[in-house]
C-alpha cells in the first residue's frame, strides 16, 4: 500500500479571549491507502478536531498536511472545499440528513456541486448505491420514515457517491442499537475489502475500534498508542 496521509507535528489551538487552548499537541502518523483505522479516544481526547483537519473541514495552527505527496497544511477556504468534495465521505452519528427530501435526492446531493456530471447520472449512481446498502425499495422514502440504521444507510450511500479516496465515520453506530450497528460497521469492512476505501472510524467505543485493522489511540491531544503505520 502507499501512503496516503503524513501528518508531521500538527499542532491546533483555539483561542477563547486571551487564553489558548491547545487542542493537538503534535500529531505526527501516517494513514496508507486502502487502510482500515479506527481514530479512538475519550471526549476530549482531540480526535474529532484531528478528524476535522484531516477532511479539510479545519486547518492546524502549525505542522505539516501531506495528502498523496501534497502539502495541503494551508491551503484556501475553496481549495479545501473542493478537495472535500472530490476526495472525502463523511458519515456522522446524527445522519445529517435533510429532513423533507427523500432518500435518493439526499444521496444526490453532493453532486450538485460536481462539475461535469448531469442529472441523470446523479440520479442513476444514487439509485445504484441505494440498491448496493439494501434500501432499493426506500429511495423515495423522507428520513422520518426510515429506521436508524436505514438513515444511517442513506449517510453511507451519499458520502459514496462522489467516490472519495478516504471515508471518516464519526462515532457512526452512536445513535444506533447494537444489532443495527454491528451491520454497519460489517458494511465499512466490505467497502474497505471490497472496493479498497480507505475507513478511518472516529469513536470512543473499543468494541466499533475492534473492527479496525489498526487503532490510533488519542489522549489529552497527542497520540498514546499506534501512531506509526
Amino acid at each position: 500500500m502507499s501512503t496516503l496521509i503524513e501528518l508531521h507535528d500538527l499542532q491546533k489551538t483555539y483561542w477563547l479571549g486571551d487564553m489558548a487552548l491547545d487542542v493537538l499537541k503534535g500529531i505526527s502518523l501516517a494513514i496508507e491507502e486502502g487502510d482500515l483505522v479506527s481514530l479512538m479516544g475519550v471526549s476530549g481526547s482531540g480526535k474529532s478536531t484531528l478528524m476535522n483537519i484531516l477532511g479539510f473541514l479545519d486547518v492546524p495552527t502549525s505542522g505539516r498536511y501531506i495528502l498523496r505527496g501534497d502539502d495541503v497544511s494551508r491551503l484556501s477556504r475553496d481549495a479545501r472545499a473542493d478537495i472535500r468534495n472530490e476526495h472525502i465521505g463523511f458519515v456522522f452519528q446524527s445522519f445529517n440528513l435533510l429532513a423533507r427530501t427523500s432518500a435518493l435526492q439526499n444521496v444526490m446531493l453532493p453532486m450538485e456541486y460536481t462539475h461535469g456530471v448531469s442529472r441523470k447520472q446523479a440520479k442513476e449512481r444514487a439509485e445504484m448505491l441505494l440498491e448496493n446498502v439494501g434500501l432499493k425499495d426506500r429511495m423515495n422514502h423522507h428520513p422520518a420514515q426510515l429506521s436508524g440504521g436505514q438513515q444511517q444507510r442513506v449517510a453511507i450511500a451519499r458520502a459514496l457517491i462522489n467516490k472519495p479516496s478516504i471515508l471518516f465515520a464519526d462515532e457512526p453506530t452512536g445513535n444506533l442499537d447494537s444489532k443495527t450497528g454491528v451491520e454497519i460497521l460489517h458494511m465499512f469492512q466490505q467497502l474497505n475489502a471490497q472496493e479498497g476505501l480507505t475507513v478511518v472510524l472516529v469513536t470512543h467505543d473499543a468494541e466499533v475500534s475492534a473492527y479496525a485493522r489498526r487503532v490510533i489511540h488519542m489522549r489529552d491531544g497527542v497520540i498514546s498508542e499506534g501512531g506509526l503505520s
